[in-house]
């Protein structure tokens, strides 16, 4: 029962404990709230400061006069602990500490001013100072921290209690209490029932806005959680693939997809099982993570859209993801690029050499899989033969090779030579493949 309350008034709370890295992330928010509300302070006091000093003075003669005193060790402790802010090494001992410091300095402040105006101590009860108490809770906010929220609305019910109960005992021959509400608005007569109204306003406030930052916090704890998560898992995708998923106004379900005209290709590299068992796996894996990373360059620097990875193969898609006009001629011009720079780079002491098959026509991007796991990738028998004209390079001794229907689409500016006409498993009609080179 109590539970079932406690997340209907503060929110349900993180499903997991929070990783080292989010505690982090949240611990630098936090200490930026902390330089925030520190700088906040020090606005306050130099703006309490200069209109104390612009407002005329009720006892112009007097020679001591407390509240500069109080206004000047309030800023001097303001400074001092902003400066331990931006240094960023307030630990919560210290934060409560200042919080305390905070609440009495101001209370100090309010005291003196039945000295400062020569008036009996009552007169500081309506001072409208007593107001800044909110100002300080509210920026306990900033920080997320509901602890410091109670912290200071405990403290300023405290402080404004030791006020009133001084006020009662100061002069015990006329403590000054009334019952009477105009006498109390009219002159320094205190009402016993107004100030603890006052205090009940401070609690009232300290717990709802602890209550609401409660909540914020746990939504904030879970959107940062939420966030790292999303970060993380969209490595295993590529931008664009998790752009789109991140747009979808429904949430991609199984079997979602969109029918479009696009370029595919597929890219593997010669002779990696023979190359790839005089390998540990250590280097192994650092040849395969270097050459994915100039391959995937290459794709990224034409439009293409990395879709899978499988060992040491890429599926690359044009004008699927992100919309290419150009489409055909970018997937050729990725190929004619990938050649080149596998001519010149050399990974981990050996030389790769790749082997492209491409592809135009109708094909469907789209999620696959089951309502606990999906797969978003491109399907279609567009897409089968961009698979098979990269396994034809091996027969035909090519490094790329493209359907007829991609080499129309690609329009001038390669010299597309015809190699064969192949049946493709799955089809009747032969199929035109061309390599390609740079004009």
């Amino acid at each position: 029962m109590w539970q079932a309350f406690s997340r209907f008034v503060v929110g349900e709370p993180t499903r997991t404990e929070l990783p080292q890295r989010v505690r982090e992330t949240i611990a630098r928010q936090q200490e930026n709230s902390e330089i925030l509300i520190g700088w906040a302070q020090l606005t306050l006091v130099v703006l309490f400061g200069v209109l104390y000093a612009i407002s005329p003075k009720t006892s112009p003669m007097m020679g001591f006069e407390p509240v500069p005193v109080a206004l000047a060790l309030y800023l001097l402790f303001t400074v001092g602990r902003l400066a331990i802010a931006c240094k960023r090494k307030i630990t919560s001992g210290v934060l409560m500490a200042s919080i305390v410091m905070d609440i009495s300095l101001l209370m100090f402040l309010i005291w003196t001013f039945h000295i400062q105006y020569e008036q009996p101590p009552s007169f500081y009860l309506k001072a409208p100072t007593m107001l800044y108490v909110f100002i300080f809770i509210g920026l306990r906010a900033l920080r997320f921290d509901p602890r410091y929220i109670l912290a200071t609305g405990a403290a300023a019910v405290a402080g404004w209690g030791i006020l009133m109960t001084y006020v009662m005992v100061s002069n015990p021959q006329d403590a000054m209490i009334t019952r009477n509400y105009v006498e109390y608005m009219t002159s320094n007569a205190i009402l016993v029932g107004a100030e603890i109204d006052k205090m009940v306003s401070i609690i009232v406030v300290t717990v709802v806005l602890a209550v609401a930052v409660t909540r914020a916090q746990r939504l904030l704890n879970q959107a940062v959680v939420d966030s790292t998560l999303a970060h993380d898992l969209s490595r295993f995708v590529s931008r664009e693939v998790a752009d789109h998923i991140a747009e979808s106004d429904t949430g991609i379900q199984p079997g979602d997809g969109e029918s479009r005209i696009a370029t595919v290709m597929f890219t593997d590299i010669e002779g990696f099982s023979t190359f790839s068992e005089k390998l540990s796996p250590e280097n192994l894996v650092k040849v395969i993570n270097d050459y994915f990373a100039v391959t995937g360059g290459i794709v990224a620097k034409y439009g293409g859209v990395i879709v899978q990875f499988e060992g040491d193969a890429m599926l690359v898609t044009f004008n699927t993801v992100t919309p290419d006009e150009d489409h055909a001629a970018n997937a050729v011009r990725a190929a004619i690029e990938i050649e080149q720079a596998m001519e010149t780079e050399v990974f981990n002491g050996i030389k790769l050499k790749t082997r492209c098959g491409i592809n135009t026509g109708e094909m469907v991007i789209g999620a696959i899989g089951t309502q606990e796991r999906l797969v978003f990738t491109v399907h279609g028998d567009e897409v089968n033969i961009a698979a098979r004209l990269e396994q034809l390079n091996k027969d035909y001794g090519t490094y790329i090779l493209a359907s007829e229907s991609a080499v129309d689409a690609a329009n001038s500016g390669f010299s597309f030579k015809r190699v064969d006409e192949v049946t493709v498993r799955g089809r009747n009609a032969p199929t035109a493949v061309y390599t390609i080179s740079k004009s």
